[in-house]
């Protein structure tokens, strides 16, 4: 099936120029075509249409998340906010206190990665050594990428964005014909107000041509 997502303007990848009224032509789990809406819409006019404010963007990358997902405990919401809160759990001592099984750490990491996906991720660094996490991790079609040392990181975090001057340095890979369809929608109008504005801001994440996240 083909799909066409556009959105009010496509960034291709760092230091590429926006196309206002871009789109990004989906067959399958590839991107076959990149261009202007009115240009790929009128060669294939069979395809789905997904329209989309903001910006499109390749998915961004984050980090160190084997710290975001084996040694962090985020709260089954509603069910334990009363007791532990809505923030993320960490600490050693915290940690202990909740006595962590694997079967509880692999509930823990899909929530994690269902909080990376509504930020626009769509690849993570890690080592991760807990079973369960690496299946949660897997499953969910985040792509899995060996530690890399990287001079005067920020801490791991949720955020792509923390401890970077662009939005450019978190973008996973280039959006051209050919490679794996991954790649993110934000509301916003350009890089700039991207990196004002957040992660957050994310309205979809495509991995592997599928919707993943979606705003609600």
């Amino acid at each position: 099936m083909l799909t066409l997502h556009t959105a009010e303007h496509l960034v291709t990848g760092p230091g590429s120029a926006p196309v206002p009224g871009g789109a990004v032509l989906v067959e399958g789990d590839r991107i076959a075509r990149v261009g202007a809406y009115a240009e790929l819409a009128a060669a294939y006019p069979h395809a789905r249409c997904r329209r989309w404010p903001g910006v499109l963007t390749p998915g961004l990358l984050v980090r160190g998340a084997d710290e975001l997902l084996e040694r962090t405990y985020y709260p089954d919401d509603p069910y334990e906010v009363a007791e532990l809160g809505a923030e993320p759990v960490t600490g050693d001592a915290a940690l202990a206190g909740l006595k962590m099984t694997e079967a509880r750490w692999g509930h823990s990491a899909r929530r994690g990665t269902q909080k990376l996906l509504a930020r626009g991720v769509t690849a993570l660094t890690g080592r991760f050594t807990i079973a369960a996490v690496r299946t949660a991790v897997v499953r969910s079609g985040l792509t899995i990428l060996p530690p890399a040392a990287a001079p005067g990181a920020a801490p791991a975090s949720l955020d792509p964005f923390a401890g970077r001057a662009s939005v450019e340095e978190a973008f996973h890979g280039v959006l051209e014909p050919g490679v794996p369809a991954r790649f993110a929608v934000f509301a916003a109008a350009d890089r700039a107000e991207l990196l004002e504005r957040g992660a957050t801001s994310c309205v979809a994440t495509v991995i592997g041509g599928r919707l993943l996240h979606r705003r609600r």
